[in-house]
């Protein structure tokens, strides 16, 4: 059997909107472009703030970071389906678009869990946060997350590297996604599938016991604290993290954690695009909306370029 026919992949795309591809596009952008602003916006305030140069909040520019990078991924491709009639990408391009793809979910997942740490030491031991959580300590746990992604999925996506694909070449997605490519494939993957189903539900799985976990301990002790200002500073942080937490998790067990990864592709791609576009871009605003530490470092900043003394101090004060 020939096996090296398939050199490019056909995008199917959302081929049932093709009516509404321009209002469909200019949406898609719109979010891509609030994704990018508002992630850009965390590394910036970070950046120039000296006073949330922390953990919590070097660990939330690498959730940024992550997140610039995991969407412009996915979105330009996207974003070609509803511009073009026939969207291709070559083999070489869908096998590393799988890589990163599930690369980046796996280091979200990782990020989120070491966030949750984060918030279990600061709020459950207060006094030792300063000598458990060190700069040390943040940076090995942003690399352990970024690494650990990268070598986990690197020996799955080798195995996907081997298929043999022959005569179809159309993907039922508007990404290089592990379900519709397997369905591709000339050769059993029964196998494959259940590799992948296996590391897929065990890093879910133990990622989010972990969080779980530190949350059991997290809530009583918040609800200890006597001043209601300190239990909703802390119930603040929290909220924000448990919220991008159900949106990631939720997404991730309803698109891979399924026996057959082939069923249902219409119904993935609409949940792909929670976790690859809608996600993504709500993230950033979920933890600085709603974040005092963060709208106190902004208005700094704008007191800075301001150039009034008094109206910082003011607005500091506020």
């Amino acid at each position: 059997m020939n096996t090296s026919k398939v050199t490019e992949f056909v995008l199917l795309g959302f081929p049932s909107l093709n009516h509404i591809r321009g209002l469909c596009f200019s949406v898609i952008l719109l979010m891509y472009s609030l994704n990018i602003l508002g992630n850009g916006f965390i590394l910036i305030i970070v950046f120039l703030d000296q006073k949330l140069q922390t953990p919590m909040y070097v660990l939330l520019c690498n959730l940024a970071v992550l997140e610039i990078s995991y969407t412009t991924t996915v979105i330009p491709k996207l974003l070609q389906t509803f511009l073009t009639a026939r969207t291709t990408i070559c083999y070489c391009c869908c096998m590393t678009q799988i890589f990163f793809v599930f690369a980046f979910g796996e280091i979200e997942l990782l990020l989120l869990t070491a966030m949750a740490f984060d918030r279990y030491i600061a709020i459950c031991k207060p006094l030792r946060y300063p000598v458990i959580m060190t700069n040390t300590v943040c940076i090995q746990l942003a690399m352990g997350a970024w690494l650990g992604g990268f070598v986990h999925v690197f020996f799955q996506a080798s195995l996907v590297w081997t298929l043999p694909f022959c005569d179809r070449n159309v993907i039922n997605h508007y990404f290089c996604d592990i379900g519709p490519v397997l369905s591709l494939a000339c050769s059993d993957t029964c196998l494959l599938e259940f590799v992948a189903l296996l590391s897929a539900t065990s890093i879910v799985v133990i990622s989010l016991f972990l969080i779980v976990l530190s949350y059991i301990y997290i809530i009583p002790t918040i609800l200890r604290i006597p001043s209601a200002s300190g239990q909703k500073k802390a119930f603040s942080t929290c909220t924000s993290h448990l919220t991008v937490v159900s949106i990631s998790y939720g997404a991730i067990i309803f698109m891979y954690i399924r026996p057959n990864v082939h069923s249902s592709f219409q119904f993935s791609k609409v949940v792909a695009l929670l976790n690859t576009v809608i996600a993504p871009m709500m993230n950033p605003y979920i933890y600085t909306i709603r974040n005092v530490e963060v709208k106190k470092a902004f208005r700094r900043a704008v007191g800075k370029k301001g150039g009034s003394p008094q109206r910082e101090a003011f607005q500091s004060d506020s």
